[in-house]
């Protein structure tokens, strides 16, 4: 055999290696042996990619740039739009959105993975997603499946981005291409997130004919749009049709039910995944507190809560904690509410104050309310509605000062209330 052919059978079977410790997600594996297969072989431009996806992935942007100068020095980036892709990923996790959209704009030409893997980078940014969308604008090739993909799912992670994402899902299917799982999922997101029934209908209808109705986290999705939908029904029925039920799934039936203040068969549905054998987890917990905080029973949330970390070996995270804050103090027991809050192990947010300045304008409590004001102002210090709630509860003491230097904080900030708006602690 030559010693062309020995090397070259030497460079696939390394490459092949390569492959499966980044499909395995083993990084710093994967960029060891990429440095010994670059310092003894000739390299092929199938490597470079595999090398770029470990750098973003365990954060490695000095070796990255070595890379990409070594393949500027070489040419290979000019003609190979897969390399182009894994450096404008690369550089949009490790180093700057900027220096991806250089890579991007110094390619001569550019195909529609190019475009796709720029516009995912800036949709998948909260605060990039308008320049994500600009770009798909101007788009001098076609889009297809992965663009829409990537647009839908960043906008149904965004706040006020549901209704977008779903005039995306209208504009993909009048170009012909059809939904996939990763299209329905981001789609119920959306629906999630603004409660449209016909929507959730009609993406169902469009899974079924389609046959992605079967997949479980799919279920799992729909029930919990239904549920958000106030379709308790089609939730159960949803829920029910699954053959396997995992932790995702009963999860969502019981934030379903608690949700909408169905606290009792909220309780039920966790005693139901206990009997089954299925381990809860922080969202099952986390819908458990909510149920017990829509139907007044602070020493069940206390229950609950213990067993989180007593039985389950589940850490409290911040929101579990400000649910047991709202339960306590929408039941008056305002003092002990305090006590959870000083007592959080984690950092403690705004939503556990405004729990308990909820709970201190419910009962008058006037000391609590100080120092869970004091507290909301450091921490939202241009939300109004905290301003306001602590305001009325000087007013309705007859503190009308303290009223009043409230106010004229507000006015000093430019602060204003939204209509209908008020601190009483999110159920979402």
């Amino acid at each position: 055999m030559s010693s062309y052919s020995s090397n070259y059978l030497r460079l696939l079977s390394l490459t092949k290696l390569l492959t499966s410790h980044v499909n395995n997600a083993r990084h710093d594996q994967a960029l060891s042996l990429f440095h010994h297969i670059h310092s003894t072989l000739s390299l092929d431009p199938f490597v470079f990619p595999l090398a770029l996806k470990s750098c973003a992935a365990i954060n490695r942007p000095l070796l990255a740039t070595s890379i990409h100068s070594h393949l500027i020095k070489t040419s290979h980036i000019t003609n190979n739009p897969y390399i182009a892709c894994a450096l404008i990923d690369m550089y949009g996790k490790c180093v700057s959105i900027a220096s991806a959209r250089q890579v991007f704009d110094e390619m001569p030409e550019r195909n529609v993975v190019m475009w796709n893997a720029m516009i995912s980078i800036y949709v998948h940014c909260s605060d990039q997603v308008g320049k994500g969308l600009e770009l798909f604008e101007v788009m001098d090739v076609l889009p297809n499946q992965s663009t829409f993909n990537s647009i839908i799912a960043g906008l149904s992670e965004v706040e006020d981005g549901s209704y977008k994402a779903i005039e995306f899902y209208r504009r993909m299917r009048a170009l012909g291409l059809k939904a996939n799982l990763i299209t329905v999922l981001a789609l119920m997101n959306a629906c999630v997130g603004m409660g449209v029934l016909n929507m959730v209908k009609e993406v169902h209808g469009y899974s079924i004919r389609n046959d992605i109705d079967w997949h479980a986290h799919f279920r799992s999705g729909l029930v919990e749009a239904y549920g958000r939908c106030g379709c308790l029904d089609n939730a159960c029925v949803v829920f029910r049709s699954l053959q396997e039920r995992d932790v995702v799934a009963w999860s969502s039936f019981i934030s379903a039910y608690a949700f909408h203040g169905e606290a009792r068969t909220a309780l039920k549905i966790f005693e139901e995944m206990e009997m089954a054998k299925v381990k809860p987890d922080a969202i099952a917990f986390l819908g458990v507190l909510k149920a017990c905080s829509h139907a007044g029973l602070p020493d069940e949330a206390r229950m609950y809560f213990a067993r989180m970390h007593d039985e389950y070996g589940v850490e409290p995270r911040s929101d579990h904690y400000a649910c047991l804050v709202d339960v306590l103090g929408r039941s008056g027991r305002l003092h002990e509410a305090y006590e959870v809050i000083r007592g959080m192990p984690v950092k403690v947010t705004a939503k556990a104050w405004g729990a308990l300045l909820a709970g201190c304008r419910t009962y008058g409590e006037v000391e609590l309310a100080e120092i869970a004001g004091r507290a909301l102002f450091e921490l939202e210090p241009d939300n109004a509605a905290n301003y306001v709630i602590l305001s009325r509860i000087y007013g309705n003491v007859g503190r009308r000062d303290e009223a009043q230097k409230i106010r004229r904080e507000m006015e000093k900030r430019k602060l204003k209330v939204a209509p209908g708006s008020s601190w009483v602690f999110n159920h979402d």
